[in-house]
């Protein structure tokens, strides 16, 4: 990870060597944070933060969530990001907030230790590879399922959480995939480690549900959009395992992921085995979108301001 100048913590920009927590702090021991993934494209008019207000959004509503009373207002959060994006001097970057807790207890009820908040900027590719977005990345469907709807809050995008991500992406890297898909306590299609799942067929988008214990994805709900936008079917529904060896198409969306198409799953090909029409269309809308050469009909955009002295 190549580090930025600054990072925001609790209200200040500090030098990233200077962005410690103490060993003792109890997100160490029970990660107990929540934390958003956003990024900024470079456009033809100067960085812009893509789907600024929904991250801050889902991550207000991640603290509610977990019992975390943030002290910050959106407005400051939000400003915070461009302040740090801005101050990095980034053209294009990942933006990480993240809101944990500190040290004063170990007992396991966090609520008694001070809560930090910090925005951490890093230059990153694409997640899966460069030539991901045009290939598409071979997958399996994980041993691992999804928490069940009362054992972990699958809608809050918590620290804890994404340990069993990290079990469903390390089975599939130990067996060659570069990723994995989840199944939902019932059997039905989930999403992968850190993306959301479509599913094309008969030029038809399936999408599971957010009772399949999905984290509800601000880059699903712009694909959900997009859809819309271009007339293209969308249902959000259960999906039995079974759809993704039938798929005309399979992608996965995600903020570090963004469009990404799968070409096969547990080595069966899907569709022809390439990126389909479906998804070459969204991503063409897409990072049209972002890069600034289509319209930004929706807002999605916010520039970051030139901080003095930055």
């Amino acid at each position: 990870m190549k580090a930025s100048s600054r990072i925001w913590m609790d209200g200040a920009l500090v030098p990233w060597e200077d962005a410690k927590i103490h060993v003792a702090a109890h997100v160490v021991h029970y990660g107990s944070s929540v934390f958003e993934g956003i990024r900024c494209y470079e456009t033809a008019s100067g960085p812009a933060v893509f789907c600024l207000e929904p991250h801050v959004r889902r991550l207000e509503d991640s603290c509610r969530i977990f019992r975390m009373p943030l002290s910050y207002s959106r407005e400051e959060l939000s400003r915070a990001i461009l302040d740090t994006v801005g101050a990095n001097g980034h053209r294009s970057c990942y933006i990480r907030p993240v809101v944990f807790r500190g040290v004063e207890s170990f007992a396991v009820d966090h609520r008694k230790c001070p809560l930090h908040v910090a925005v951490i900027t890093i230059e990153w590719g694409r997640y899966l590879g460069a030539e991901a977005i045009e290939q598409g990345v071979d997958v399996m469907v994980s041993s691992w399922r999804r928490m069940a709807p009362d054992t972990h809050p699958g809608m809050g995008k918590i620290g804890g959480n994404y340990v069993n991500s990290a079990f469903v992406v390390m089975e599939a890297t130990d067996n060659g995939f570069a990723e994995g898909i989840a199944l939902d306590v019932g059997g039905t299609l989930s999403e992968g480690s850190g993306e959301n799942l479509f599913v094309v067929r008969d030029g038809v988008v399936l999408t599971p549900p957010l009772a399949a214990s999905i984290l509800g994805g601000v880059t699903r709900t712009v694909v959900l959009r997009l859809c819309r936008d271009l007339g293209i079917e969308v249902r959000e529904m259960p999906i039995p395992r079974e759809m993704l060896y039938v798929a005309d198409e399979v992608f996965f969306t995600g903020t570090a992921a963004e469009i990404t198409p799968v070409r096969s799953v547990d080595r069966v090909p899907v569709g022809a085995g390439r990126r389909g029409p479906i998804t070459a269309r969204l991503q063409e809308e897409f990072f049209g979108i972002t890069a600034g050469r289509l319209p930004d009909r929706h807002g999605w955009l916010t520039p970051v301001p030139v901080l003095s002295g930055a």
